[in-house]
């Protein structure tokens, strides 16, 4: 029981005390995550875990969606067409409960992922 609550703190404190840099690198972190939890959970044929896992990654995308400044550039724009896909796709691999589908579509999201990754070392570099 102890240790629940001293790993709840720990999290709450993460969460609470992270710049915006590395709560954006938690999201695409759970992302990936969870997205590996519903392609099993699809393989598994186990509906109720795919299905809560797959509206975690598209709740996750609609946040950074949400979050994006649109008028920081070209690039911006294009992240934001990247984020819509992968949201479209995901809505259509929970429709079609397909595991094949939700293999192709993971590569996309650690991409996403890892440019976050690769973007925030360089910033702490140049600091």
């Amino acid at each position: 029981m102890y240790s629940n609550n001293a790993l709840n703190a720990y999290k709450n404190n993460s969460v609470n005390y992270a710049s915006k840099e590395q709560l954006l690198l938690m999201l695409v972190d759970g992302a990936v995550r969870f997205s590996k939890v519903a392609k099993e959970a699809l393989e598994k044929k186990d509906t109720k875990k795919s299905h809560e896992s797959l509206v975690r990654v598209q709740d996750i995308f609609t946040e950074l969606m949400v979050t994006l400044d649109r008028n920081a550039g070209d690039w911006a724009a294009q992240l934001y067409e990247v984020y819509d896909f992968i949201k479209t796709r995901l809505f259509e691999i929970n429709l079609k409960k397909d595991a094949k589908m939700m293999e192709e579509l993971m590569p996309v999201i650690e991409s996403v992922r890892d440019t976050w990754h690769e973007a925030y070392e360089i910033s702490k570099k140049m600091k």
